[in-house]
């Protein structure tokens, strides 16, 4: 009797080995990457239903020693399908003694072949997590800020919200990019930092100076509750919002929802794990349709874009298919540079 749960060897794939591409590899390729023209096209093909969004999930560890969160994505116009893991492994007395235990997060991508069904490559994800969050929040400022903005304000200093400074800048004629944190005034490093991000950038003494008059607002924070009171704006403006591992995150109040113009980056998946949409569906009468579009829409010119009679959100939760595609643009950059000296010769 034939064991049918292992595929004949004449069906099976040559197995070639997968590039494996730690930290310092990813960063030495990042300036080749166009990350943002990567999920501007994986959006759209998302829209047109040459992509797959499973859902995120989440499995715990025993005994509360952590969990991890499975990033899916099936991206058929490249041919790959792959997986990010991060994990989140509670600290413990052995890695700085018994008080102030780090937590330990990760995140690598698997990245496979749609065609053999052989892995193409393992690579460290942090740097590309970082990249892509802001990448993903560049496109929704570029869909949806109106022309004419000029002033961005930017809540948090640290490496995702430089990031969100950099894929930005390009965006509009900026006049300010005004910066708030808390931690700016005791770290005088990151300060110079931030300021050397872009010329236009100011850092300011409160959040409330930082989103004055300002058209784009952007939550760059690891925050669980609220960094933004809708109070200070001045005026109808964007405000975007990112994810963190707390749960439940929020950087802006849940029951506020109902009075804005909502917006994610994938309508199917984002209310079932964006802490705001949550709380707001569960406890203050607001619903996942009042969603207006998302940016698999706004790619194709399927959902109206903001009137800006009212404050415009948008939040996204990372999905699998941007750690996908940026994923499939590493390999291909690794892949090109493994080949040149072939050619060269």
């Amino acid at each position: 009797m034939s064991d049918t749960s292992v595929p004949h060897a004449s069906a099976a794939a040559p197995s070639i080995a997968p590039f494996i591409a730690d930290a310092a590899q990813v960063r030495a390729a990042l300036p080749a990457l166009d990350v943002r023209g990567v999920l501007a096209d994986m959006f759209a093909a998302l829209g047109r239903g040459n992509a797959v969004q499973p859902p995120q999930t989440l499995a715990l560890f025993p005994r509360e020693a952590g969990d991890f969160i499975t990033y899916l994505g099936v991206l058929a116009d490249a041919g790959v399908f792959g997986a990010k893991l991060s994990p989140y492994i509670a600290g413990t007395a052995g890695t700085e003694g018994a008080e102030g235990a780090k937590p330990i997060v990760t995140a690598w991508t698997a990245l496979m072949s749609m065609h053999t069904g052989q892995p193409l490559m393992w690579c460290d994800a942090g740097l590309l997590t970082t990249e892509r969050t802001a990448g993903t929040t560049a496109l929704a400022v570029d869909q949806l800020a109106p022309r004419n903005a000029r002033r961005v304000a930017v809540i948090g200093a640290g490496a995702v919200a430089l990031a969100h400074i950099r894929h930005a800048a390009p965006l509009r004629a900026w006049e300010s990019i005004r910066v708030y944190s808390p931690k700016l005034a005791r770290d005088a490093g990151r300060a110079a930092s931030v300021r050397a991000a872009d010329a236009r950038v100011s850092l300011v003494a409160t959040a409330q100076e930082c989103v004055a008059d300002a058209d784009v607002v952007m939550l760059c924070t690891s925050s669980g509750k609220p960094v933004l009171a809708l109070d200070a704006l001045t005026k109808p403006a964007l405000i975007t919002s990112i994810s963190t591992n707390v749960a439940q995150a929020h950087e802006i109040d849940p029951a506020a929802l109902p009075t804005l113009d909502v917006y994610c980056d994938y309508r199917r998946t984002t209310p079932q794990s964006a802490g705001e949409m949550v709380l707001a569906a569960r406890e203050h009468g607001w619903s996942p349709e009042a969603i207006v579009g998302d940016l698999a829409e706004l790619a194709n010119d399927a959902c109206p874009r903001p009137g800006y009679t009212r404050h415009v959100f948008f939040r996204s939760i990372g999905l699998g298919l941007e750690d996908i595609a940026v994923a499939h643009a590493l390999h291909t950059h690794l892949l090109q540079m493994r080949e040149a000296p072939a050619r060269a010769h």
